[in-house]
């Protein structure tokens, strides 16, 4: 409120987006004018949730906001932003785009800038944003307040922590435990020919004890997403997939059929690991283990939100044991093994392996 920088870093599911959502309405109610605030975050699913914060939390106040996102008419886009809303939420993609092609719109008069998930856009990995984030920071003014908020602290937040200039205000919380106490951690030792059966059954457990339960199940690639949710419609599992490779319109009706309960298990890539906010889920499974820690903490938060309990186990084959080490030293917290009775997984072992055949057979021919 003071008008500083900021940057903040604290335990997903913790609050961060009120915590820049409300000073921002706070201070738009004092002041309100078009365009007064931009949001980039790194996914579409993401720039929506934050989108209703801003619409729930600003209703009193006559809030205008506008998502601008991949995936959808850019037309239409290009129209709401001419019109000023106060809040824009978008994907440094689209936004670049904009940016770029049409002049119906002004950032000049900006007063926040807010990067949520901040470690995943400043990153210059597999999805590298530094052209189109270079193309919106030159569009924005030069005097105005910035704020980066995220769930991990990697070395390029650390690195502009160190450069920022005007000595900004830094929060990170002060636990050494990166993940929440409510967070029941177990690995499922399996050997990697045999994990979809012992998938499968978990899946099966899961639902006769617990009916009402939500799960989501984490994949490593966009097609291992698709053949899994096929193999788990052909058990009769209430499933849904959510990929990049989908459209946009499928994704978002995807995730609002997962929030609404209609299907009860979430078949996705990390493009669902980070911010997504769907407090009743009770299990994440990560089908692979992932490769980064950061990866890790960020999926499994998706259960155990705000005080909830929840459980999350990963599938550990024999080349994943350094990769559990990587994760056991980050998260400060020794992974305990879930037990599973293995006959009940050899009884469905051959049909597992024929289903999952033919899906693969089926997904490579669409």
């Amino acid at each position: 409120l003071p008008g500083r920088d900021c940057m903040g870093c604290a335990k997903t599911g913790s609050g961060k987006t009120a915590a820049f959502v409300l000073p921002v309405l706070q201070a738009l109610s004092e002041d309100p004018y078009g365009i007064f605030c931009l949001v980039l975050t790194p996914t579409r699913e993401l720039a929506y949730q934050i989108a209703e914060q801003f619409r729930v939390l600003g209703k009193p106040l006559g809030l205008k906001d506008c998502v601008v996102v991949g995936g959808l008419d850019m037309v239409a886009q290009a129209l709401e932003l001419s019109r000023k809303p106060h809040v824009v939420i978008a994907t440094p993609g689209r936004l670049a785009d904009h940016l770029r092609s049409s002049n119906t719109f002004s950032l000049k008069k900006l007063k926040f800038l807010v990067l949520d998930e901040a470690d995943r856009l400043l990153e210059q990995e597999c999805t590298d944003f530094t052209e189109d984030l270079e193309v919106i920071l030159a569009a924005v003014p030069a005097r105005r307040q910035t704020l980066l908020f995220s769930a991990t602290l990697t070395d390029t937040l650390k690195e502009l922590k160190s450069l920022a200039m005007n000595e900004p205000f830094f929060w990170e919380a002060t636990s050494e435990v990166r993940t929440v106490d409510e967070l029941d951690q177990r690995y499922l030792l399996v050997p990697e020919m045999v994990k979809d059966a012992y998938l499968v059954h978990l899946i099966q457990t899961f639902q006769d004890e617990h009916e009402d339960w939500s799960i989501i199940v984490f994949t490593k690639t966009c097609k291992d997403c698709q053949v899994l949710n096929m193999m788990l419609r052909k058990f009769n599992f209430p499933s849904v997939a959510l990929h990049s490779m989908m459209k946009q319109r499928q994704r978002f009706a995807a995730l609002a059929k997962f929030k609404s309960s209609i299907f009860r298990i979430l078949i996705a890539t990390d493009v669902a690991a980070r911010g997504l906010d769907i407090p009743t889920v009770q299990v994440v499974i990560n089908h692979n283990t992932p490769g980064l820690p950061k990866i890790y903490i960020h999926r499994v938060g998706r259960t155990a939100r705000a005080g909830r309990h929840g459980l999350a186990i990963t599938m550990v084959t024999q080349y994943d044991i350094h990769l559990v080490h990587a994760i056991e030293d980050e998260i400060k917290l020794k992974l305990q093994e879930f037990s599973v009775e293995e006959r009940f997984v050899l009884d469905i072992l051959t049909q597992v392996y024929i289903t999952r055949r033919d899906c693969e057979i089926v997904s490579a021919n669409v």
